[in-house]
């Protein structure tokens, strides 16, 4: 009986570890969000951070790149980028709604493709 519930007890860890595999705990990602200013570089940074899963976020000005630390059990980046989206900035993979966009200060309001 002990070696049974110790087989079953194994199998059941075995397709836990296996289910697990490719979604890591610590996965870098990046993409492009728009945006001009400090006020634009708080606003994504802070609203990055509010997605559960987001260890980490730093958005660079100059380029225009969000660089972000992310729990891939947690959050994904269509995720995240749509809730950069609903704040006015435009990302690779999620446009903001023209009223959200509006929204913005007048020197966050960068230019739209």
């Amino acid at each position: 009986m002990k070696n049974i519930t110790l087989v079953m007890l194994l199998i059941f860890v075995g397709f836990t570890v296996q289910a697990q595999e490719g979604k890591s705990k610590n996965a870098k990602v990046e993409f492009h969000v728009s945006g001009n200013c400090d006020m634009c570089k708080k606003r994504i940074e802070k609203v990055a951070f509010s997605v559960s899963g987001v260890k980490s976020a730093e958005w660079h000005m100059d380029c225009g790149t969000l660089y972000l630390i992310i729990n891939e059990q947690k959050t994904n980046v269509p995720t995240i980028q749509k809730a950069i989206a609903k704040v006015g900035h435009d990302t690779e993979g999620a446009r903001a709604l023209k009223e959200d966009y509006d929204s913005l200060h007048a020197c966050c309001q960068y230019k739209r493709k």
